[in-house]
């Protein structure tokens, strides 16, 4: 479960000046990201801030128009979402994409099946979503063989999370993942995304929430239409400083040029 990790501090994701155009429309301007194994990584931004096109640029949907994806320190060209998968990157969106009238092993495996023979291997799928599961130290499962329909919101999030990780991903991209859970559900989430940093993986945490922001984060990168305006330690900054960033692109010493905060908002 422990995800190797480099030992020269290199960004196990880098995204160097990346562009990506709708039709005439500029959605990303030379976007420059880094994202570490073990850590959390915040990705915070206004709505139309561009976090969805970046999510989708490295997860391959929306190939990148201009810049640099680098992977482990080597640059990689991703066309499509299994480039993505291959390099070991997974995205659990917001809408978690999974199957209520199938039961938890059956969604963990949903596409890519173990099969004996002309038979699915029940039993090897099963104790690999335990195994999976166990090591996550998730407790709030009655049994994997429970129908997805019959779960919690937080429970629904923990799957869709340990499916991401049961194919030896490295990065895990977690999109608003504590949206419209209560109090009780978003702490089992948090506790999960720590944890998955804590086992070697890199973490991209997408959220409105600053409070969940600088509970589980270790750096924090902040877009302003389209333009990153910080990607820094998440001690170097307070949530004041933050929202002056998502709101107006800079915040003191930190942010977009001047002269380019009044292009954009042109």
């Amino acid at each position: 479960m422990s995800v190797p990790q480099p030992q020269d501090g290199t960004p196990i994701l880098e995204l160097r000046g990346v562009d990506k155009h709708f039709g005439a429309i500029q959605v990303l301007h030379g976007v420059d990201l880094k994202v570490y194994p073990g850590q959390v990584t915040a990705l915070v931004g206004d709505n139309g801030a561009g976090k969805s096109t970046l999510i989708k640029s490295i997860a391959g949907i929306h190939p990148i128009d201009g810049g640099q994806l680098l992977f482990e320190g080597k640059p990689v060209t991703v066309t499509g979402p299994r480039d993505s998968a291959a390099l070991g990157i997974e995205v659990v969106y917001q809408d978690l994409a999974l199957a209520d009238n199938l039961d938890v092993v059956q969604n963990m495996f949903l596409g890519r099946e173990r099969t004996k023979g002309i038979l699915l291997d029940e039993a090897s799928m099963e104790q690999a979503a335990r195994d999976t599961l166990a090591k996550l130290s998730v407790r709030t499962l009655k049994s994997v063989r429970q129908l997805v329909s019959s779960l919690s919101g937080g429970q629904r999030q923990t799957v869709a999370i340990a499916k991401a990780v049961l194919w030896e991903s490295k990065v895990v991209i977690l999109d608003e993942p504590t949206a419209a859970l209560g109090v009780a559900q978003t702490r089992q989430v948090l506790d999960l995304v720590r944890r998955l940093a804590d086992t070697g993986h890199a973490v991209v945490f997408i959220s409105h929430n600053m409070v969940d922001v600088f509970e589980v984060s270790d750096r924090i990168a902040a877009l302003y239409l389209g333009r990153m305006a910080a990607d820094v330690p998440i001690s170097e900054v307070d949530r004041t400083r933050v929202v002056e960033l998502i709101t107006t692109g800079r915040s003191g010493d930190l942010g977009i040029e001047p002269a380019a905060v009044a292009e954009v908002g042109a």
